[in-house]
């Protein structure tokens, strides 16, 4: 999908219809994605959770997973101060849950090995993790960006995504089910003037999962766009597009986070999907190999031959 510059001029709802997959789109919590909900229990999970101190990490993924009754649920980010803040915020939805703050740059392989050796020592184990710090410093055109700031985008998207997966998957072993949620964005998919850092960076992080999924076969990993959603970090020019909520795509990452969502291993889909939808288009999904990134085209070369 190409963006022409000219985006201000596109209705508010743009960014929903465009890629809409199921009939029905949604921008706020619905029956499906309740947390709260038997079907969407995460009882007995250890959940971790980057990107914590402000945005949809805080104030979306967070508290789903904290309504959905975990066992455990590890904050992470840079604020120690913010970070600590919404643990205290998550105790008061949840007093039940167990919380562990933890301040640290994901770009930092030590501090990373150092939080699951943490983790391991207070939890044993590990469940779900949501990738969800991000960055999206530069919005230049590659003709001017700052080569730093660009590549900044691919230090955290993408080695802190593979720095907390690494460990995850180390700590969950070889047989024990668990879950990775990448939050990527339709800019991973897209092209948007300006934004070439984060959209290429955040293509890199929805590829990443297909080679967690095939390496790893106890692991489930989605990527999930987790709509146009009001935060810190939106851009100037999409703020009138920003009419997703938190409870949407925090109600979306549980849900993935359970076996209904399984067959969605290694795929991309974006919260206002309907999830009752995909689900009924399941065998579909799989069958035809749909929501993955590939080349399209016909390649082979007995396609030329008699």
């Amino acid at each position: 999908m190409f963006l022409s510059p000219t985006v201000g001029s596109l209705p508010d709802d743009f960014f929903v219809t465009v890629s809409q997959f199921t009939r029905t789109a949604y921008r706020d919590e619905y029956p499906d994605i309740d947390p709260t909900s038997e079907a969407l229990s995460q009882e007995g999970k250890v959940v971790v959770i980057t990107g914590t101190s402000q945005g949809i990490g805080r104030q979306g993924f967070a508290p789903a997973f904290a309504k959905a009754n975990a066992k455990a649920i590890i904050l992470v980010a840079r604020n120690e101060a913010e970070v600590e803040a919404a643990g205290r915020e998550i105790k008061e939805i949840n007093p039940k849950v167990k919380v562990l703050t933890q301040a640290l740059d994901i770009r930092n392989q030590t501090s990373v090995q150092a939080l699951f050796a943490k983790i391991k020592s207070e939890f044993g184990t590990v469940d779900v993790l949501v990738n969800n710090a991000g960055s999206g410093k530069s919005a230049l055109p590659i003709k001017v960006v700052d080569p730093e700031d660009f590549w900044y985008d691919f230090e955290v998207n993408v080695k802190g995504t593979l720095l907390m997966t690494q460990s995850f998957l180390k700590l969950v072993g070889d047989g024990k089910p668990a879950t990775i949620i990448n939050v990527t964005s339709a800019g991973g998919i897209s092209v948007i003037p300006n934004t070439s850092s984060y959209s290429l960076s955040k293509l890199v992080q929805i590829q990443m999962q297909r080679f967690v999924t095939v390496e790893n076969p106890n692991i489930t990993a989605i990527s999930l766009h987790p709509g146009t959603i009001l935060t810190p970090i939106t851009k100037p020019y999409f703020v009138k597009f920003s009419k997703d909520t938190f409870a949407l795509a925090g109600g979306v990452a549980v849900w993935l986070a359970t076996e209904q969502a399984k067959f969605m291993n290694g795929r991309y889909m974006g919260a206002n999907w309907s999830v009752a939808e995909l689900m009924e288009r399941k065998d579909e999904i799989v069958s035809k190999g749909l929501l993955l990134e590939e080349l399209q085209g016909t390649f082979g070369k007995a396609q030329f031959e008699e």
